[in-house]
């Protein structure tokens, strides 16, 4: 029997109907497993892949395929995006058991007492083809093999559970902890970087956020010394360029697609991830910032307007994911013809539009048009006879227009699971974009999210990782608790919430409460209730997403500063050296630790500014035009009252004042923007301790 029609995640309820008897990852599923004596064949995916469709398609959409699974398999189906814990753990053994990365859809065949994998791979065809056996085939000699072979499967099993352990950070580190990681992941990213397209290596290209904000951060650091690092600045503004003219990034729309098939940016794989656009969307207005180059502010505010419009839940929270595939045809929603285009815009309007995007050239996406940057604008207004402004007036009704129309299209497949975790990496886009940016709207939209998880997606005093069709699931992660903290501490840069503060408190103490490994320091990626797996890990490696032990040494180290709380810092500088082995021998791998190994070093500056509410905010407006990473500027409101720890202490004056804290230091209160402004340049200077 089928069991997903009760689940509530678009992925699983994909395969409903499927005739395979699938099963959630749950006690009845196991225990099924155990009792019959048959291997577990588990499939992880989630609703946006398109190999997963592809596999759904040609197999699990098969009666005869459906039936010999049946007979041979208990079959569980996991979203990855609902058991980030389960995908971690059998993509890591995949890799060790293929020596390959694996990828979605994941196949894997599972022992059913010990739950260890002993053979797998990703996607598999129905008939054999490519050098891949065909599904059917495989199903029995998988099931054949597992019959004759228990013991040395169980060898085998005890062997993976072995490697998982080394792979684990070594012992924490007890020495001095220095900057050579900083050195060396930057040296590291310049030299894999692609000098004419932007980007790290070749295809597939994916954007590597976490390195772009490690150089931009590196940047930052000398930017006042004799010896900038135009390099490092270089390397950012050339990728940034290169995806906001490619087609990795939605010319009509705004937002980005989650990764370039090709080199140029030029051909994505279509499907659109929030946890993609937070942090891009913090890039690009942290960019704007450093360069005051126009093309960065409008791709920020761009990204921004789309994930407002097509990506926001009606109770303020954001969904996961828009499709790549719709009408069974990957892309179709983004493509164009230019006979399409020329029906729908004026002519001098088509002119500079084909000219900029290529639709005067051959089409790049199998006889179609995807839009890309093709000519600078200038070129296309000169050659269609305009100014450059007045091309750039006609190109922003041509898109508007085109826009329309494909809102008209057939839309591609939504997964509206609210994700704690990726909500919490847009939430902290929003906070930085807005104060970048100058857009209250950004912030007061980044609080209704924050408030949307904080009531509904707290259970029983527990934070749950999904919300769906009213109902949270699934005990919160690491990363939840991590990436919610981190959006916190800049949410409330841009907008003063006592009741944000308190709930980043509440997270931090969940943190290291229920999170931390008490031994060797750093947190498991899973809670210390959490269902017993074969392996529970402790991320340092930035992946898809940055490491959840990374964001949450950052976040804990800033809280410690602002509130004056060493709780918070100790459990920082734990996880620092628990961590401290990977990162010093593969530190561009370790991007967002080494951030926060950065203001662990050099203490970030906390700017407490107090007044009345507009002045205190005016103040802050002041300072939010700067690109400073180790900055934290709160305005908080003259009449807020019972403020937590050191914030206690920096109490409003008559007039508007400012409070310049570096470590344990704090300044006498500041009276003027002009003494601010020299206090903070003052700071800027001092030197790693």
């Amino acid at each position: 029997m089928n069991r997903l029609a009760g689940e509530t995640s678009p992925y699983l309820l994909q395969h409903a109907d499927n005739p395979v008897d699938w099963q959630p990852w749950d006690d009845a599923a196991l225990a099924a497993a155990r009792d019959t004596g048959r291997p577990i064949l588990l499939s992880v995916g989630y609703s946006a892949c398109h190999w997963c469709h592809v596999m759904a398609h040609e197999s699990f959409e098969d009666p005869d395929i459906g039936a010999l699974m049946n007979e041979l398999f208990v079959n569980i189906k996991v979203d990855r995006e609902e058991r980030p814990d389960l995908d971690r753990i059998y993509q890591t053994a995949h890799q060790l058991i293929a020596r390959r990365p694996g990828g979605w859809p994941l196949t894997m065949f599972l022992d059913p007492d010990s739950l260890r994998p002993f053979f797998g791979g990703t996607y598999f065809p129905n008939t054999p083809r490519h050098g891949m056996p065909g599904f059917p085939d495989l199903l029995r000699k998988v099931a054949a093999y597992y019959q004759d072979n228990r013991e040395e499967i169980r060898e085998h099993g005890q062997a993976l559970h072995d490697a998982f352990e080394r792979l684990e950070a070594g012992n924490p580190e007890s020495g001095e902890l220095n900057d050579a990681p900083l050195a060396q992941a930057r040296d590291t990213f310049l030299q894999q970087l692609d000098h004419e397209n932007g980007g790290m290596g070749t295809a597939p290209k994916f954007p590597h956020t976490s390195s772009l904000e490690r150089l931009l951060r590196h940047w930052r650091a000398g930017a006042h010394t004799s010896e900038p690092d135009t390099q490092a600045l270089y390397a950012v503004a050339l990728t940034l360029t290169r995806m906001a003219e490619g087609g990795i990034y939605d010319q009509l729309g705004g937002g980005f697609c989650r990764y370039s098939v090709d080199a140029y940016w030029e051909i994505p794989h279509f499907e659109k991830m929030l946890y993609d656009n937070g942090p891009l969307l913090a890039l690009y207005a942290q960019m704007w910032l450093v360069s005051g180059d126009e093309a960065y502010r409008r791709v920020a505010n761009e990204t921004a307007d789309w994930v407002v419009r097509d990506m926001h839940a009606p109770g303020g929270a954001f969904y996961s994911t828009l499709d790549a595939d719709s009408e069974g045809e990957e892309g179709k929603f983004y493509v164009w013809t230019p006979d399409e285009v020329r029906k729908q815009l004026a002519a001098d309007e088509y002119a500079v539009l084909a000219a900029h995007f290529g639709l005067d050239q051959p089409a790049n996406f199998e006889g179609h048009w995807h839009l890309r940057v093709h000519s600078p604008l200038a070129d296309a207004a000169k050659a269609s006879g305009v100014s450059e402004s007045a091309a750039r007036r006609l190109l922003d009704t041509a898109r508007s227009k085109l826009l329309a129309v494909r809102e008209g299209r057939v839309w591609p497949g939504l997964d509206d699971k609210i994700i704690a975790s990726w909500n919490g990496l847009m939430i902290r886009g929003l906070a930085i974009a807005a104060r970048a940016l100058n857009r209250d709207d950004l912030a007061l939209i980044a609080a209704h999210a924050t408030d949307f998880i904080r009531n509904e997606m707290v259970v029983d005093g527990q934070l749950m990782a999904v919300h769906k069709d009213g109902q949270s699931r699934f005990p919160a992660y690491l990363d939840d608790h991590a990436f919610l903290l981190d959006a916190l501490l800049e949410l409330l840069q841009a907008r003063w919430d006592a009741g944000h503060l308190a709930f980043a408190t509440w997270l931090a103490d969940e943190l290291i409460g229920r999170f931390e490994d008490q031994a060797r320091g750093g947190f498991f990626f899973t809670a210390n209730d959490h269902e017993t797996l074969m392996h529970r890990s402790r991320p340092f490696a930035d992946e898809s997403l940055p490491a959840g032990n990374a964001v949450a040494a950052l976040a804990l180290n800033r809280l410690g500063h602002l509130l004056g709380h060493t709780r918070y810092l100790d459990a920082a500088e734990r996880t620092l050296r628990a961590g401290w082995q990977p990162m010093s021998e593969f530190p561009h791998g370790h991007a967002s630790l080494v951030n926060a190994l950065e203001e662990y070093l050099q203490e970030p500056v906390i700017v407490v500014i107090r007044g009345a509410a507009d002045d205190a905010r005016q103040w802050a407006r002041q300072l939010d035009g700067l690109y400073a990473p180790r900055q934290l500027v709160y305005a908080i409101p003259a009449d807020a009252t019972k403020l937590p720890g050191a914030l206690a202490d920096r109490a409003p004056r008559d007039e508007t004042v400012a409070y310049v804290c570096q470590g344990t230091h704090c300044s006498a209160p500041v009276a003027t923007i002009d003494e601010l402004a020299a206090a903070l340049s003052e700071a800027d200077k001092t030197p790693a301790t």
